[in-house]
C-alpha cells in the first residue's frame, strides 16, 4: 500500500498536482460545486494508477486540482463506497494520497437522511462527530507506520476549532447550518422506520453511506477533517414516505448553491 501511495502522488506530482494545502471530496450530486475552482490540472480516475473508478451516476469520477478563496485545492469529484463493491482500503486510498501530497485539511461532503425531527430536507449539517456502523474499518491489516500510529486516537476527528470558523462562515454568508452526529451505514438501500428509529435512538442526526472512512485515515494520519451533509431528505419513521435516488440527488443540486458560498467564504477565512 506504501508503495502505491508513494507511485501514485509522483504520477500527480508530474501532472501539476503540486503541494495542495486542502483536500476535498464531494458527494452524492454535489460534482458541480468542482465548477467553483480554478482549475490547473484534472484527471479522470481511470487515468490515475491504483485509482478506484466510481459506479454511482451522480459522481463525476474525477480529480481536480487548482486555486479556491486563494487555497491551493485538490478536490474528488466523486468518491468511492463499500456498497460499490470495494474495500475499505481502496475507498480510502486517494485520500492517503491526497493527504501524502500534502493536503494539511480535508473537507469532506455528503448527501444524508436526517432523522433529527428539527431538520428539513435541503437543510445542511455540520458533522461534529460520527458513529461507524460500516462493516469493517480502513486501517484494519497492517499499520502504515509512516502515516500513523497503530492505535489513533478518536478524539476531536473534527476538531471544535474548524467548526467555529464553519459556523461563523455561515452566519456571514446568511446560510443556515445544523449541527449532528453522522452515522455510516453500509448501503445501498435506504433505511427502514424501524432502521431510522434505532440510529436516532443511537444518538445519530443524520445517516448516510460514506464519509466515515475517510475521516478515519485522515486522522490516523493527523490530519484534521470538516464535514458537511446535505439533508437531501427526512427519514422520521412515523411519517416516513417513498424516497427514490433521484428525490436524493435533486435536494443535493438545491443545496449546492449554499453549500459553495458556505465552503468558499470557509476557506478564506481558515488558517492553515
Amino acid at each position: 500500500m506504501m508503495e502505491k501511495i508513494k507511485k501514485t502522488s509522483e504520477f500527480l506530482k508530474e501532472k501539476g498536482f503540486i503541494n495542495p494545502e486542502v483536500a476535498i471530496i464531494l458527494g452524492t450530486g454535489m460534482s458541480e460545486l468542482a465548477k467553483i475552482i480554478e482549475v490547473k490540472a484534472k484527471l479522470s480516475y481511470k487515468d490515475i494508477p491504483d485509482f478506484p473508478i466510481s459506479t454511482v451516476e451522480s459522481h463525476a469520477g474525477e480529480l481536480i486540482y487548482g486555486e479556491l478563496a486563494g487555497k491551493r485545492v485538490i478536490a474528488m469529484a466523486g468518491r468511492f463506497h463499500f456498497y460499490e463493491g470495494y474495500d475499505f482500503q481502496t475507498i480510502t486510498f486517494p485520500v492517503r494520497v491526497m493527504l501524502y501530497l500534502g493536503a494539511k485539511l480535508l473537507i469532506v461532503s455528503n448527501a444524508a437522511g436526517g432523522v433529527n425531527p428539527l431538520f428539513k430536507a435541503g437543510e445542511i449539517m455540520l458533522i461534529t462527530d460520527h458513529i461507524n456502523f460500516l462493516p469493517g474499518n480502513p486501517l484494519r491489516g497492517k499499520n502504515l507506520d509512516q502515516l500513523g500510529p497503530r492505535f489513533p486516537d478518536g478524539f476531536e476527528v473534527y476538531p471544535p476549532k474548524y467548526q467555529e470558523i464553519a459556523e461563523e462562515a455561515a452566519l456571514e454568508v446568511k446560510i443556515p447550518l445544523r449541527k449532528g452526529v453522522y452515522l455510516a451505514i453500509q448501503g445501498p438501500n435506504l433505511e427502514t422506520g424501524a432502521e431510522y428509529r434505532m440510529i436516532r435512538v443511537l444518538g445519530a442526526d443524520a445517516v448516510g453511506m460514506s464519509t466515515v472512512p475517510e475521516a478515519l485515515v485522515a486522522k490516523h494520519m493527523n490530519i484534521p477533517v470538516v464535514g458537511f451533509s446535505v439533508i437531501t431528505d427526512m427519514g422520521l419513521p412515523d411519517h416516513m414516505e417513498p424516497v427514490s435516488f433521484e428525490y436524493v440527488v435533486n435536494n443535493a443540486k438545491k443545496a449546492e448553491e449554499n453549500l459553495k458560498k458556505l465552503i468558499t467564504r470557509f476557506l478564506e477565512k481558515v488558517t492553515l
